[in-house]
């Protein structure tokens, strides 16, 4: 029987990327789950390079709770790390390695836990569900939610996904989605700035109309006070365009993401977008017939979560965590996809959202006691 740190070593060795095949650290964990006698279900991508994993342990009744986390991590890349990425160095308290909070952590209490899960005498279920592709866009997110809507006969009642929120119960995130802009203007020499279309000129008028956009949603008073900043923000990310200072760019490309709060609609706001491109081609063709604005879908569409304090599921896990605050938060998870499918949902899991994504990232063993202790509680109310 393994203990949380000792999984968490394990599982922090396979330096599995967000975009890149997950089959290694999924064989391990399959492997664990057949030690114990537990049938899995697999969900693979389209050239079998990558799986999500569901199973169920307990009664096949209804009411059972999900716990959820991905097992893909992000880069090191250029990160000023002092200790070595992919194995788990303990320091002062702390475990540091890649994905140790984000969010291998809570794998590795699951699995921890799992002995005790099929000692008990449950009364519901608990299911795991983990994916792959959470980093670059949540993109298995959807496809396991509803693999578990539709796979067993029963129907789990709640999802709590275990990324890192210091084990405080998190029950509104904000949607976010990605969108590639390409601008085909007509090259020329500066001096016929008023001959030609610069790409880079109305690239840069997009991009103000970006601006004043998400200023306008504030002046609305479209305003959610659980969010820092407490609105949908739109924002620029990348911008490429032009070869020379005397020449007039014939084409630029720019990112911006959306990410917004629950009371607003990401599709509205592409779609106003969208309606402005169209105004701003009609018009330059006009000049250059050749003149286009191309719109693409660089990140898909992550919903909001925002579950109400009257759901049972907050009381639920308030209790679990022994925190009675609530927060929401302005990152993205697959929180909102389970939600969506119908799951009660919330984010609560060990560790820090401060030390992701960063060099030298860690959990607290303090932490990765608290997760183990929240699911063995689990564990003892799914048994009354």
């Amino acid at each position: 029987m393994k203990s949380a740190r000792e999984i968490l070593s394990e599982l922090v060795a396979f330096s599995v990327l967000g975009g890149e095949s997950n089959l290694s650290i999924m064989g391990w964990i399959k492997n664990y789950l057949e030690q114990y006698g537990v049938t899995y279900q697999l969900l693979a991508n389209k050239t079998g390079t990558k799986e999500s994993l569901h199973c169920r342990i307990g009664p096949a009744v209804d009411g059972g709770v999900i716990l959820s986390g991905h097992t893909d991590v992000v880069p090191v890349e250029g990160q000023a790390w002092t200790t070595e990425p992919f194995v788990l160095t303990e320091k002062d308290g702390k475990l540091y390695a890649r994905g140790s909070c984000d969010m291998k952590g809570f794998l590795a209490c699951c699995l921890a836990c799992l002995p005790d899960m099929l000692a008990a005498d449950l009364k519901k279920p608990v299911y795991f569900a983990f994916s792959y592709d959470e980093e670059i866009g949540c993109l298995a997110g959807p496809e396991l939610a509803n693999a578990i809507n539709n796979a067993y006969t029963e129907q789990p009642h709640y999802a709590i996904i275990g990324e890192p929120t210091m084990m405080q119960v998190v029950v509104g995130q904000k949607g976010i989605c990605i969108y590639e802009v390409i601008v085909n203007g007509s090259a020329g020499h500066s001096s016929r700035i008023k001959q030609e279309v610069s790409a880079i000129h109305e690239a840069a008028r997009l991009i103000l109309w970006l601006e004043n956009k998400m200023e306008a949603l504030v002046k609305a008073g479209n305003i959610d006070r659980r969010f820092s900043p407490p609105h949908s923000s739109i924002h620029i990310g990348k911008i490429k365009g032009g070869i020379a200072s005397n020449v007039i760019a014939d084409e630029c490309v720019f990112h911006w993401d959306a990410r917004v709060i629950p009371a607003d609609n990401v599709e509205e706001i592409r779609q106003e977008f969208a309606n402005y491109c169209r105004e701003r081609e009609v018009l330059l063709r006009e000049r250059f017939p050749g003149f286009e604005i191309k719109i693409k879908e660089y990140h898909p569409p992550v919903p909001p979560l925002d579950t109400p304090e009257s759901f049972s599921i907050v009381e639920f896990v308030k209790e679990l965590s022994g925190n009675d605050e609530l927060a929401a938060v302005a990152y993205a998870s697959e929180a909102g996809q389970f939600a969506e499918v119908g799951f009660e949902s919330v984010i609560c899991g060990p560790g820090s959202i401060e030390q992701a994504h960063r060099a030298n990232e860690f959990i607290s063993i303090e932490q990765l006691d608290k997760g183990v202790a929240f699911i063995k509680k689990l564990i003892n109310r799914l048994q009354e």
